[in-house]
């Protein structure tokens, strides 16, 4: 309960900056990703797994660096996915050349440099790409979905869980708890579309359901991580409550997701 509590008041300035969007925005899915990126690697080395931070915080900073100056100048989204392409190539080459040295590292090293730029910053991205576009709004179903879905999930689990969902990654989850997360996370979507975008109520209620169930796919996956790394949180940022990863592994799985959907559904 005391995790929800946090993840709550965490969740009111994350709010402010949603409303804000732009370079607001921004910066704060960059110190996602950056923060984020370093817990994440941190982790592997408690495997005895060397990912190179020099190759990570310098990709990253040159993928929200383009990022930031498209948000500056308004800068058609479409025009950033040649720029993006480039980045994914540069961050996975980057990471396969890391691992020639094979006298003191191996392929592991190498993959877990590549997994980490994928997984943290280039999914964190997907936040500003969308608040660049006319459907900005749908910014705030990535924050619903995940944080709804995490809600619903607790409390309907607490009441009324009875199935594990996933005994071996977090012992805590219910199916029926699962269930309640997506029909939660649905809902607060729905509430947000009748009371600020009626013209797009229908494509808020279907995004704020897979948004919730991609939300708790990345919970799982975050946890399934730490499972591995023999670690119980990624960071120390908030005592006793872990780091931005803990909050915010379920944000990253969601971002993309409502990005895409959006972007298809809409040219439907």
């Amino acid at each position: 309960m005391k995790t929800r509590v946090i993840s709550g008041i965490i969740m009111v300035p994350l709010l402010l900056v949603i409303y804000f969007g732009g370079i607001w925005l921004w910066a704060a899915a960059t110190l996602i990703a950056l923060v984020g990126l370093s817990e994440f690697y941190n982790g592997f080395r408690n495997m005895d797994i060397e990912p190179s931070n020099a190759i990570g915080y310098v990709l990253t900073a040159a993928l929200f660096g383009v990022l930031g100056v498209m948000v500056w100048r308004g800068t058609p989204v479409e025009s950033a996915f040649p720029l993006l392409m480039l980045w994914m190539f540069l961050s996975v080459a980057a990471g396969f050349i890391y691992g020639w040295k094979i006298t003191v590292r191996g392929p592991y090293d190498a993959m877990a440099t590549v997994c980490g730029l994928v997984y943290i910053p280039f999914f964190a991205a997907h936040i500003v790409l969308l608040d660049q576009t006319e459907y900005r709004l749908m910014t705030w179903i990535i924050v619903l979905a995940a944080f709804g879905s995490d809600i619903f999930a607790y409390f309907t689990g607490y009441l009324i869980g009875k199935h594990k969902m996933a005994p071996n990654l977090s012992p805590k989850k219910t199916v029926e708890g699962g269930i309640g997360g997506v029909v939660g996370g649905a809902l607060l979507a729905g509430l947000f579309g009748v009371l600020f975008y009626k013209e797009q109520l229908t494509l808020c209620i279907v995004l704020g359901l897979i948004g919730a169930a991609a939300a708790e796919a990345g919970d799982l996956t975050a946890s399934a991580f730490k499972r591995r790394m023999g670690i119980k949180d990624y960071g120390h940022l908030i005592p006793g409550h872990g780091g931005i990863m803990d909050r915010f592994d379920s944000v990253l799985f969601v971002a993309p997701v409502i990005y895409y959907l959006t972007m298809m559904i809409t040219q439907l």
